[in-house]
Formats: C-alpha cells, structure tokens, sequence
C-alpha cells in the first residue's frame, strides 16, 4: 500500500541548484536554475522542460542540467501539476502548459534582457514548447525536441486552433472522488512506474536516481490531478501539425532507437518552410541518461549554429 500522504517527509529537490516560485496567471509555478561564473560568450540562457505522465518533474532533465549548467544559465520548469508547481484540481490543457512556459520566457526576458532563448523539450512537452514558439517567435532561438509526441502516425492533426482531444465522459469518471486516489495510487506503484520506465528506455536498466524520485514524487497531495487530464487526452493537440509547421526557429529532433517512442511515420506529414534536423540517437527515449557525452556532442552544432530570422524579431 502507498504511504499515507501525512506520514511522508518533504518532497526532496529533483536538482542539486537555486530554486524559487514565481506566479503567474496560471498558478505558482516552481523552477530551477543555475548560471555558472564564467559563461560561454554568445550562448542564450536554456530552458528545459520535463516531460508529462504520472510521475513526471524536472528530475527528468538531471543529466542535462548538469551539464550545461557549466557553460551558460540553464533553467528547468516543472509544469502546472508536477514538482512543487501548484498542483490543484483543474483542467490541465495544451493551454494552460503553454502560458507557464510564456511566464518563465517573459521572466527571462525581464531579467536578462530580451535575448531569444534556447529550449529542450520532452516528448508531450514539445507541443507545449512549439506552441509556445509559435505564439512568440522573438522569445525562442533555437528548439530541441526529444522524443516530440503528435508524429507517430500517419494521420493529419489539423483541427482547429485550440482544439484538443479531450474525452471529458472519461475524464469525470477518473476523477470521481469515491476511486481517484485509489486508481492513481495503482497506476504509481513502485513496480508499476518501474515498468513504464523500463518502456521508455526499451530496456530493464533504468536511472537508478530517477525511479525512486518518481515515486516520491507521485505521493504528494494533488499528484493526481494533471496525470487524470492527461489519460482523459486533455493535453493532446488536435493541431499539433499546424503548429509545428509555423514554426521559424530551426528545430532538432532526437528520435529513440528502442522502446515505446519509435515511431516518427508523422513527420512524412509536416512540410516545415525551416528545414528539421533529426536524429535516430541510440538508446531509448531519454537517450541522454545512457550515454550523456554522446548525446551532448550530437546537440553542440545545433546550439552554436546562427538562430532562425524569427530570433531577432
């Protein structure tokens, strides 16, 4: 059975850095951040945002927080729902995610002037961070996506702006408070969350720093909330491939080579006007966690090459 929520200590950090909590129109949103004392010249600050699931926080990121943290700012946002971001009972939407993303940019903006920043998204939050992109061309340089989500099949998504894939029937059965913890504390069992980690990796040798913090993670009050809109589809984009296809920033993909996530048939279906790198990268969908020097040399051209036009804007 799960430890009672009462009995358990303080959630601990998922990163050894400088944290605070900033709010925003969408609630207290919790980041980290770290800005080494001599940063490399001509390199923007770097968002990285965690991906979505059950168990999901800027622990996700760890490997490449670390090491970037070396040569320029680095911050990591834990999304409305995750982390120590305010995780209260609402819809969680492509919507809501995005405007966290805009109120970090915007207080980097006002904190380190109006340099375009670069940004690394995980699977979900990629669609999150293109849209994001999209709505505000002058805030992003550069976009990396690992393991972007809505490229997996060979289907348009092109509904109307906005729209979602939201089932809001399973949605109010999820939440029903008579078996919603229940479920959820099923779903976040520590056998169970090793299991879908073992899936994203396509392999049983998973983070063993990274496991045990998703499951603390799952038990802290209000960690089911953003998990139940996510399995109701909430956070899917119905549009995702008229988002991706205005984006002016140059885009990076990494694609896992095992696992769950290797299926990219989709791209075939998004004509971009700025031409996509992507790369088959060995290992599973955060391929980072198992060979981070190879990972970070694959990446380092596409930080040092000159931003789109839509970066100066």
């Amino acid at each position: 059975m799960p430890t009672p929520l009462t009995a358990l200590p303080p959630l601990p950090p998922a990163l050894d850095a400088g944290r605070r909590v900033i709010d925003t129109a969408v609630g207290r949103i919790h980041i980290y951040e770290s800005k080494p004392q001599d940063a490399a010249p001509g390199l923007p600050p770097l968002l990285l945002i965690h991906s979505v699931n059950a168990a999901a926080s800027a622990a996700e990121v760890r490997p490449l927080f670390e090491h970037y943290r070396h040569e320029r700012l680095v911050v990591a946002i834990e999304l409305p729902g995750y982390g120590f971001s305010e995780r209260d009972d609402r819809i969680y939407t492509p919507r809501l995610m995005t405007d966290a993303i805009h109120a970090v940019l915007d207080l980097l903006a006002c904190e380190q002037g109006p340099i375009a920043v670069d940004v690394l998204a995980l699977s979900l939050s990629s669609e999150f961070a293109a849209r994001a992109a999209m709505e505000a061309p002058h805030r992003i340089a550069r976009l990396a996506l690992v393991s972007p989500t809505g490229l997996s099949r060979l289907k348009a998504r092109r509904g109307a702006p906005g729209s979602t894939n939201y089932l809001p029937r399973l949605h109010a059965v999820l939440r029903s408070p008579r078996w919603s913890q229940g479920l959820f504390d099923a779903l976040t069992r520590p056998a169970v969350i090793r299991y879908f980690l073992r899936k994203t990796w396509g392999s049983p040798h998973i983070d063993p720093q990274l496991w045990p913090y998703c499951v603390r993670t799952a038990r802290e009050e209000g960690a089911r909330f953003a998990p139940l809109c996510f399995l109701s589809m909430a956070m899917f984009s119905k549009d995702i491939h008229n988002v991706y296809e205005s984006l002016q920033c140059p885009v990076w993909i990494s694609m896992a080579s095992r696992g769950d996530f290797t299926d990219y048939r989709g791209l075939a279906l998004v004509q971009t006007a700025v031409p996509w790198q992507t790369h088959r990268v060995p290992g599973g969908a955060l391929p980072y966690f198992e060979d981070l020097p190879d990972f970070v040399a694959r990446l380092a051209p596409f930080w040092s090459a000159a931003p789109g036009p839509a970066a100066g804007a």
